[in-house]
């Protein structure tokens, strides 16, 4: 089922999608147990995020790669969107695990303070309620301003670029492509 458009058909489904996959991911960061990362297992703690945002930051570099090729049957806006939350899940995930060791953060002690600092801290608002105190914690918010610059902020250019072009292809008339009213009278 789709609905319908200035006669085209859009689908529905996308964006029914793109929330279950954010519910899905939202609550499995909240669910899903981190005890066997931390201070315990700090070389496993690294290499799990390192992983992650290396899968995400390929993924974003594949979509951005379509969005410049205008690649044709391809939705990266609904990919751009789900990498750029899973970025933020990553960070959250990690700013929790690094805060069971003492004094790395003042004032971060659950799941929901991570994910807060990590929006906070990714659109620079800095409140100073939450703030990294330990040399990895300081070394870890580095990294997600670094890594945000670069990756987010070319998924989020690309996101842009493709929804410009979507809003012109659509704004362009129906007849445009096979001419004017006049040229078409004299073919």
């Amino acid at each position: 089922m789709t609905r319908r458009r200035e006669g085209k058909a859009r689908p529905w489904h996308r964006p029914v999608l793109l929330w279950a996959w954010a519910t899905a991911t939202v609550t499995a960061y909240f669910l899903v147990p981190l005890r066997d990362l931390g201070p315990q297992r700090p070389v496993l703690s690294w290499l799990v995020l390192i992983a992650g945002l290396t899968l995400v930051a390929a993924g974003l570099l594949v979509q951005i790669l379509d969005v410049l090729a205008d690649r044709t049957g391809t939705r990266p806006g609904w990919i751009i969107t789900g990498l750029m939350c899973l970025t933020v899940l990553l960070f959250s995930s990690a700013y929790y695990v690094l805060a069971q060791r003492t004094h790395e953060f003042s004032g971060l002690r659950t799941r929901l303070d991570a994910l807060y600092f990590t929006v906070v801290t990714l659109t620079t608002i800095g409140y100073g309620d939450i703030s990294p105190r330990g040399q990895t914690a300081r070394a870890l918010t580095l990294l997600q301003i670094v890594y945000g610059l670069i990756f987010l902020t070319a998924g989020a250019t690309a996101l842009t670029r493709q929804i410009r072009v979507n809003l012109m292809r659509r704004a362009r008339p129906a007849s445009s492509d096979e001419g004017s009213p006049d040229e078409r009278s004299n073919g």
